[in-house]
């Protein structure tokens, strides 16, 4: 949500989402970045956001408001701050050390990456102890690749592939980026049917109308949750048994299919806690 459109801001208590991302970047001019920020402060301070995770986009440190930012929502009770076009380590560091000084020792960061450098170096900085989530800025990297919006964007696989790898090596969830055509249903479609292919644990948006897709792209369905709850049930009847393997409608399961079927019952339970 634009940090400067307070009617935004207010229509996402409202919204079937998991997380509101308050937006001082991009999506708010030069001229109208100290306003927005007391804004998006004066919106915090409100409260009814309710089960949603808040995190408060800031600018980058190499910019006139990034410390500013850091300084004003250091202390404030977020899921998390993000920050743009992170392609290194120093800036990592660089991030925290200024979040530590300005008492938000405890902030988690989120990350976004978004230039050729910053998915080529990941796994130099995805690792930190205080990366919590990464979020692919799709937008930005098909112009710093000089490349251009496809549908199915095969175009940018490689980075995609390459991005969710990393942040499954450092246990990290990770966000598709956003669908700019949000009127043309069919394609945004598509590319949550191929985030969540790749492996994306959600998909960031930038309008109302495209979360109940992306809802139902990266969720399970009953029918989803009840076999895995049935594959669980004969997983644990041959634990007692002293078996390490059951067969389920002719199908062999193992201990990575439990594990699987774990994540999604437990996914699902977070579902219906949201309320």
């Amino acid at each position: 949500m634009p940090g400067a459109n307070a009617r935004a801001m207010d229509k996402a208590r409202t919204l079937d989402c998991d997380t509101v991302i308050f937006d001082l970047e991009d999506a708010v001019s030069p001229d109208a970045k100290a306003a927005a920020r007391e804004q998006v402060l004066a919106t915090l301070g409100e409260g009814g956001y309710g089960y949603r995770e808040l995190v408060v986009r800031c600018n980058g440190l190499d910019t006139p408001w990034g410390s500013d930012d850091i300084a004003a929502f250091a202390g404030q009770s977020l899921t998390a701050l993000l920050f743009p076009k992170i392609e290194s380590e120093r800036q990592v560091h660089e991030i925290v050390s200024a979040l530590d000084g300005a008492g938000g020792g405890a902030m988690p960061l989120w990350l976004m990456v978004e230039t050729p450098q910053g998915v080529l170096d990941l796994a130099e900085f995805a690792g930190h102890e205080r990366v919590e989530a990464l979020i692919m800025g799709t937008s930005d990297l098909v112009k710093e690749l000089r490349a251009t919006h496809e549908p199915g964007r095969q175009n940018l696989a490689y980075a995609l592939q390459h991005c969710v790898m990393v942040a499954r090596r450092y246990g990290k969830d990770i966000f598709d980026g956003v669908h700019l055509d949000f009127q043309n249903e069919t394609t945004f479609l598509e590319a949550c049917a191929s985030g969540r292919a790749m492996g994306f644990d959600g998909k960031t948006l930038i309008h109302p109308s495209q979360i109940a897709g992306a809802n139902a792209a990266f969720g399970y369905d009953d029918e989803e949750v009840a076999d895995a709850r049935r594959l669980l049930e004969v997983w644990q009847a041959a634990l007692a048994e002293g078996k390490g393997v059951a067969v389920l409608d002719g199908k062999l399961v193992e201990n990575l299919h439990a594990a699987e079927a774990e994540r999604v019952v437990a996914f699902a339970a977070a579902i219906a806690d949201r309320a």
